[in-house]
């Protein structure tokens, strides 16, 4: 089946998604507002940079000699880089930054500050997570084969009873791995499934442009600060590890809850690459939100925790997502649809381990067959 041939039933409540994008259009029509970022956006921005460059600045400057100032900026540039990848590029990578598309290319650049590579994230997130939320084969967010299992319709091998308790260090090591061979590894199946060439690149030209980016990544954030920093090599070493190991942690802990968790729905089309739902139903019934009650809490987290709003309306800017909750919300009850929702963070998180544990000793399994 080509990967790219998920088909939604069209015919699946359509006038659901048509009422609410007029809803949506209307309150930003009658507020007479931008979907796009605001002074409130454009703040964040500016801090979260701050939040990671600063620091970086003042290790690279020479004049620290204390491990645990030291540590201290890495664990701020942690925070820095959780908030990039949380709120700046992950808006500017959904073109819901700005009207202009060169500011939304320059903010999405920021994912390679952060070791990652802006093609490669564009096309797992934008083109595969977002369009087959959770569909086994097809979203790469649940695709882990051989290591954790992530969906009832995946194979489940005897260790996956203990993925409740290592899927923390694999979380902690999300980051790491990311900037030093999860990149290589999908540009080389992008190019398989031909989903380079649908971002204008060649094999040849992104394995370039990842060398180059990788390099100057890692002569920036890491050796600079081990030649200037007036600490042993392996202490510096060690910040950098544990900047990565927080921000993988956070970065997992905020996306794993809105998905993977006990209320929402796994996907395997069927031999046709049919869905049962359309596009927007589906999403409703793959996704989650979390701590709706907590303003600053969403204010940090890039207002992820309206992931629901967000899978609806990519192309809005995240500091608008609480405002049009509530519509969301009443729309999707009027169509008897569900709206999943859990009160706060810590209940999103418990309810993913719940699942992983469940999914892992076969448990889950066993309430498919008996339900």
């Amino acid at each position: 089946m080509n990967k790219l041939a998920v088909k939604f039933n069209r015919q699946d409540q359509p006038e659901f998604f048509k009422e609410l994008q007029q809803k949506v259009n209307k309150y930003f029509k009658e507020k007479k507002i931008s979907k796009h970022a605001n002074l409130n956006m454009k703040v964040k921005t500016a801090f979260m940079l701050c939040l990671y460059f600063v620091p970086l600045a003042i290790l690279i400057s020479g004049v620290v000699s204390s491990l645990w100032v030291s540590l201290t900026l890495w664990v701020l540039m942690s925070m820095g880089m959780s908030g990039i990848g949380l709120s700046v590029m992950h808006d500017a990578n959904h073109g819901s930054y700005s009207t202009n598309q060169t500011v939304n290319k320059v903010l999405g650049y920021l994912s390679n500050f952060i070791g990652g590579y802006h093609v490669n994230w564009k096309i797992q997130h934008n083109v595969l997570h977002h369009s087959f939320t959770n569909v086994d084969g097809f979203d790469e967010d649940i695709n882990k084969p051989g290591i954790i299992r992530f969906s009832p319709t995946q194979k489940r091998k005897s260790f996956f009873r203990f993925q409740a308790f290592y899927a923390p260090l694999l979380y902690g090591v999300m980051t790491l791995y990311w900037f030093t061979s999860k990149d290589f590894e999908q540009v080389v199946r992008y190019k398989k499934k031909n989903l380079l060439a649908s971002q204008g690149l060649t094999l040849k030209k992104a394995l370039a442009h990842l060398v180059f980016n990788k390099t100057w990544y890692v002569a920036l954030t890491l050796i600079l600060p081990i030649i200037m920093v007036q600490l042993p090599w392996w202490q510096t070493l060690l910040g950098f590890v544990l900047m990565h190991i927080i921000c993988g942690l956070v970065l997992a802990l905020i996306f794993q809850p809105a998905h993977v968790i006990e209320e929402t729905d796994f996907y395997l089309p069927a031999e046709n690459g049919t869905v049962e739902n359309s596009w927007a139903i589906h999403q409703m019934k793959t996704t989650s939100n979390f701590a709706n009650g907590s303003v600053i809490f969403s204010w940090l987290i890039g207002g992820l925790n309206y992931q629901i709003e967000h899978h609806l309306f990519p192309n809005i800017c995240h500091v608008h997502y609480r405002k049009i909750s509530s519509i969301v919300k009443e729309t999707a009850e009027k169509y008897n649809l569900p709206y999943y929702h859990h009160e706060t963070f810590f209940a999103a998180v418990k309810s993913h381990f719940t699942l992983l544990n469940q999914l892992g000793t076969g448990k889950y399994d066993q309430k498919l067959a008996n339900a």
